[in-house]
């Protein structure tokens, strides 16, 4: 489930019993995984990678020229608090921090559904590269209107 907040789209992302390291708490690797799963439900499948049943809230992706490859170029993620397993999903919140040139930044906290906490803040920056052209994808004046809406701060100053 997914649905628009404050600033970006709220996601609702299953933790998997596997995720958990031996003291019970959500290993770093799979915080990555819950990072990816979130932009997936917000920005939808990148193109040509897999059928988009569900429409993405944030239509970005869809956009995109046939064959672009959607790459990641940095993460950085600040733990604030561990991370427990539950039996229930996560809520990642996805906004956009930036969208120029041909980077797009995406701001993304997770809560823990129990506590209510945030335990995770990040960012994760992507680049649009078309194999056929052998160039990065400059994200145009229209797209950024499209991201527009889905705005919001970034988490690292």
């Amino acid at each position: 489930m997914t649905r628009t907040v404050g600033a970006g789209v709220l996601c609702r992302v299953p933790m998997r019993w596997g995720d958990m390291d031996p003291y019970g708490h959500v290993n770093n690797v799979e915080v990555v995984r819950l990072l990816e799963e979130a932009r997936i439900a917000a920005l939808g499948v990148p193109v040509g990678t897999g059928d988009q049943v569900e429409p993405p809230l944030i239509p970005f992706f869809s956009e995109l020229p046939e064959g672009t490859q959607a790459l990641i170029s940095e993460h950085r993620i600040k733990y604030l608090r561990a991370l427990e397993y539950r039996n229930t999903p996560v809520e990642v919140r996805v906004w956009v921090v930036a969208a120029r040139g041909g980077a797009l930044v995406l701001g993304f906290e997770i809560t823990d559904v129990v506590t209510r906490r945030a335990c995770v803040r990040a960012e994760t920056s992507l680049a649009f590269f078309v194999p056929a052209t052998g160039t990065v994808l400059r994200i145009s004046p229209e797209q950024q209107a499209v991201l527009a809406p889905y705005a919001g701060d970034p988490v690292f100053r």
